[in-house]
C-alpha cells in the first residue's frame, strides 16, 4: 500500500510540475497566424500587413497571412472564431464583419460580441461623399437642399448591399432626412466609373482612391466622414462641420482573438500593436494612404464594439435594409 502511495504522489507531482511548465512557457513560441477575411491587395489586407510585420518583430515570431475571403468576411470570421483560444490565432476584423454583418444577417456563424477578445482597434479610414461635376452642390449644406428638393431622384452607388459605403450612405439619409435610390454594384470600382460617367450622381468612397478623381476634377469632394478633417485631404470639410452636425462614420481596422484566450497573450499582443502604434514609419506609411493610426486598448476597443453594433443595428431597422 505504501508503494502505491508513493507511485500515486510521484505521478501526481510529476503532472503537476509538467503543467506549471507549460504554463510558465513564454508566448509565443512559434508563429501566428493572422486570418484576414478578405482577398489580398485591399485596405484591410493592407493594414494587416504593414502592423503585422511590427508586432511579429516585437514578439520574435512571425505572423503568418491568411487571406479567407468571402460572404462580406464572414467566412474568415467564422473560422477565427472557432479556431483555438491559445493565441495562435488572431482575426483582423472591420465595421463590416463585426458591427454590419450581424445586424444584416441574423443568422451569422459567429457572434462578434460573444465569440472574440477585443485585443486593439489598429487604424481608421475616413470616407468622403463625392458628386458629379454635373450635381449642382458645390457644399454639404447645399447638396441636403438639392436632395429635399428632389426626393428620390438623386441616385447614390456602392459596392454592395451591406458594405461599408453602403452604410455610410444610409446613415447620411437618416441623418439629413433626405431621399435617395440606392444602385449597389459588384465592387467600387465600377460604382465610381458610373459615378463617373454621371450615370449615377454621387456615392461615399474611400479617401485615397477617391482624391485623384477629386483633385483632377472628374467628381467633387464635398465631405469627409471622420469627426475631423483627415491629413490626407486637409482641405475637404467634415460633412459635420459642413452642414450635418453630429455625422461621422469610419471604415476601421482591429485585432480580435477567440473567446477564452488567456488574458496574459491579450495583454501581450496589445503590448506590441501600441509599441507598433508608435512607430514613426508605421505612421508614416499608414498616414499617407489616409488612413489614422489608433492602437487602443482591449478595454476601449470592446466599447467601440458594442458602440458600432448598435448604431448599424439601428441603421438596419430604420431603412429596412434587407440583405440580397
Amino acid at each position: 500500500m505504501n508503494n502505491v502511495r508513493k507511485l500515486s504522489f510521484s505521478l501526481f507531482y510529476f503532472f503537476f510540475s509538467l503543467g506549471v511548465a507549460v504554463a510558465a512557457q513564454p508566448y509565443p513560441e512559434r508563429p501566428i497566424r493572422l486570418i484576414v477575411p478578405f482577398p489580398p491587395g485591399g485596405p484591410s489586407d493592407i493594414v494587416a500587413r504593414v502592423f503585422s510585420q511590427r508586432v511579429g518583430e516585437g514578439l520574435g515570431q512571425q505572423l503568418v497571412m491568411d487571406n479567407r475571403g468571402g460572404a462580406g468576411g464572414a467566412i474568415g470570421s467564422e473560422l477565427g472564431a472557432h479556431a483555438a483560444p491559445d493565441g495562435y490565432t488572431v482575426l483582423q476584423t472591420t465595421a463590416g464583419t463585426m458591427a454590419i454583418n450581424p445586424a444584416l444577417f441574423p443568422k451569422l456563424p459567429y457572434s462578434p460580441l460573444r465569440d472574440f477578445i477585443a485585443v486593439s482597434q489598429l487604424a481608421t479610414t475616413p470616407y468622403i461623399l463625392i458628386v458629379h461635376p454635373g450635381v449642382p452642390a458645390r457644399s454639404v449644406k447645399e447638396f441636403i437642399a438639392l436632395a429635399k428638393a428632389r426626393p428620390g431622384q438623386l441616385n447614390f452607388a456602392s459596392g454592395g448591399v451591406g458594405t461599408t459605403n453602403h452604410f455610410a450612405a444610409e446613415l447620411f439619409k437618416l441623418s439629413a432626412g433626405v431621399s435617395m435610390v440606392h444602385i449597389p454594384y459588384k465592387g467600387t470600382g465600377v460604382a465610381l466609373t458610373d459615378v463617373l460617367s454621371g450615370q449615377v450622381q454621387l456615392m461615399f468612397m474611400n479617401l485615397l482612391p477617391a482624391m485623384p478623381q477629386v483633385r483632377n476634377g472628374k467628381v467633387r469632394g464635398l465631405g469627409v466622414t471622420s469627426a475631423q478633417r483627415s491629413p490626407a485631404a486637409p482641405d475637404i470639410p467634415t460633412i459635420a462641420e459642413s452642414g450635418l452636425p453630429g455625422y461621422e462614420t469610419t471604415g476601421w481596422h482591429g485585432w480580435v482573438v477567440p473567446a477564452k484566450t488567456p488574458v496574459v497573450v491579450v495583454k501581450r499582443l496589445h503590448a506590441e500593436i501600441d509599441r507598433a502604434a508608435k512607430h514613426p514609419e508605421l505612421r508614416q506609411m499608414l498616414e499617407a494612404q489616409g488612413t489614422e493610426v489608433i492602437g487602443n486598448t482591449p478595454e476601449a476597443f470592446a466599447v467601440a464594439l458594442k458602440a458600432e453594433t448598435a448604431k448599424w443595428a439601428k441603421v438596419v431597422k430604420a431603412a429596412g435594409i434587407k440583405p440580397e
